[in-house]
């Protein structure tokens, strides 16, 4: 594997034979190399500048090779809002509801479908304003039920590691935040305790997910990925 200090010609060597792998049907990156020889050209900005273009274009490969469904983007976007609106309605309906049951449970439900709903919404909006662009909605996760929504990767080299981590972190805050919208219309819409219970018990549960998970495999360990690749080009410039 090149040093950053071998010089370009390395680099574009090892990002070639990766290519003509890739094309020639392999999709391991881990066995190809790839995700190592990116962490090398990310720690300095010049290089990951330089080799944006090569290295979003086999990761874009290497993903619509191995992922599918995939969707639009305007479309991920438009289902994940019209989320928003419905749990919005539901909001809005469990004030006026004269029956606290009902409330209370439109209450609950509607907590769970903005945090589902918010959490790429904040990723794509925030990701857009630092300069990231992204690719496709897919279904993510274990049960391959929940929403991801994969990055246009030429872009995320090309801003800043700090930036990248900003957009990490924009979904896991999210999406625990939104859950407090509806616990605060509780009082208003009378609703019962087990409703406050479950939305303060869903809220923990979503904290207690990031502190064992999220910062090993999921969105704070990006945050903190990035936050080291920030840290690795100061200490180059220096």
């Amino acid at each position: 594997m090149p040093d950053s200090e071998d010089g370009p010609q390395v680099f574009q060597d090892e990002l070639a034979r990766i290519e003509a792998a890739v094309d020639a049907g392999e999709t391991d990156a881990s066995t190809l190399g790839f995700w190592k020889l990116v962490r090398q050209i990310k720690a300095d900005p010049m290089l990951s500048a330089h080799w944006a273009d090569q290295i979003g274009r086999i990761d874009r490969k290497l993903f619509e090779a191995r992922v599918r469904p995939r969707f639009p983007v305007w479309f991920g976007n438009a289902v994940l809002a019209m989320g928003l609106l419905v749990a919005g309605g539901a909001i809005a309906y469990a004030v006026v509801c004269d029956n606290p049951t009902v409330s209370g449970a439109l209450l609950l439900a509607s907590g769970l479908i903005l945090s589902a709903s918010v959490h790429d919404l904040a990723h794509w909006a925030w990701g857009r304003i630092v300069g990231i662009r992204f690719l496709w909605y897919f279904l993510d996760g274990p049960t391959r039920i929940q929403p991801g929504l994969k990055t246009d990767y030429a872009s995320y080299l090309r801003t800043a590691p700090t930036a990248r981590a900003t957009m990490h972190a924009a979904g896991a805050v999210a999406s625990k935040i939104v859950p407090l919208i509806p616990l605060a219309f509780c009082l208003v819409a009378d609703a019962p305790g087990w409703a406050v219970a479950g939305l303060i018990a869903f809220t923990a549960i979503q904290l207690v997910t990031d502190l064992t998970f999220s910062v090993k495999r999921s969105d704070w360990a990006r945050v903190r990925r990035e936050l080291l690749v920030a840290r690795a080009q100061e200490t180059r410039k220096r």
